[in-house]
């Protein structure tokens, strides 16, 4: 878990002692847009906010800049996953807590029993909650209620906001997992390039998973961790693995070179969103549309098909012009 959790929840209504003009939006600072696109869609016209890490960043790798301390200043809510992720960031993110309201959302929502581990480092967890939607959902009510601290005013909105997401994301969940089990078996395999993928893999029935880099990428991958990898993919006779956007494609190109040396052969199955969104404005730049596009990719790649989307996410798919 994180070091210590910033400003829990109970803490949150005495930090804001001074309320917030209910027509002055609360100015929440997110440090990924996982995370920012769910306070968005909780808080509605209650919040602006922005996010620091830009989508195609490395969050794992990210420092804090002299721009980004002008940000933190300037915010009146600071809402960060966990230090196992926002590492570099672990230092501003407690100096600011001191004065600023700072939520870690992972440990605010979960008990240490609900999360996995990570297996380089047992002590600490595995971030990457946001590959399982179902699990993703669960930050929804707790940012509606630091947006109610906050706002008063805003609590029974923030809270309908928090309910209307959380459906959707069970919605997206069902989808997901409908569409991963249309992979013939034995060719459910996720090989990717650092390992973010463990809660998608045993939230949707992925049957086995293996990447290069472990859960942090502040590492470099070695000849021994590609060539254990590649043992896999030729032992599991996996058609296809895949690079991510926020990491570099040259141990996976490695992999494939090392995998085709042994006679067999494999695809870079498209690129997945791991630690960052898609771009802004964009359906992938929405948390919905990042895992729908993971999914997607995955199922192309590996022999499966779609179902159809949900109804329950009509409405999404028509304001990001989404298609069947």
């Amino acid at each position: 878990m994180s070091r210590r959790l910033l400003a829990p929840l109970a803490a949150l209504s005495l930090a804001f002692a001074a309320p917030v003009a209910a027509a002055e939006p609360l100015r929440i600072l997110a440090t990924v847009g996982m995370i920012a696109d769910v306070a968005e869609a909780v808080g509605g016209d209650c919040v602006t906010v922005e996010t620091l890490i830009a989508a195609d960043v490395d969050p794992h790798e990210y420092s804090a800049r002299p721009s980004d301390i002008r940000r933190l200043e300037r915010a009146e809510l600071i809402l960060y996953v966990d230090f196992a992720l926002e590492e570099q960031l672990a230092h501003a993110l407690e100096r600011f807590a001191e004065r600023v309201p700072t939520l870690g959302v992972v440990g605010a929502a979960f008990e240490r029993s609900e999360l996995l581990a990570d297996p380089d480092a047992p002590e600490a967890i595995d971030p990457h909650v946001w590959m399982d939607a179902r699990k993703w959902a669960r930050i929804a009510p707790v940012i509606a209620e630091a947006i109610a601290a906050a706002q008063p005013g805003c609590a029974t909105a923030a809270r309908a906001g928090a309910d209307a997401y959380a459906a959707q994301l069970r919605a997206l969940h069902d989808w997901v997992s409908e569409a991963i089990a249309t992979i013939p078996e034995g060719r459910r395999l996720l090989v990717t390039a650092h390992d973010a993928f463990e809660y998608f893999s045993a939230a949707y029935g992925i049957e086995a998973s293996e990447a290069i880099e472990g859960i942090s990428t502040t590492t470099e991958a070695s000849i021994a961790d590609i060539r254990a990898v590649a043992d896999f993919v030729v032992a599991r006779q996996v058609p296809a693995v895949f690079v991510e956007t926020t990491v570099s494609p040259r141990t996976i190109e490695a992999l494939v070179q090392e995998v085709r040396a042994r006679g067999h052969e494999v695809e870079i199955g498209g690129a997945l969103y791991s630690d960052g969104m898609g771009p802004a404005g964009t359906a992938e730049g929405t948390y919905i549309g990042m895992i729908r596009a993971n999914t997607a990719t995955i199922v192309a790649a590996l022999g499966g098909r779609l179902p159809d989307w949900p109804e329950a996410l009509a409405d999404w798919a028509e304001e990001w012009s989404v298609r069947d």
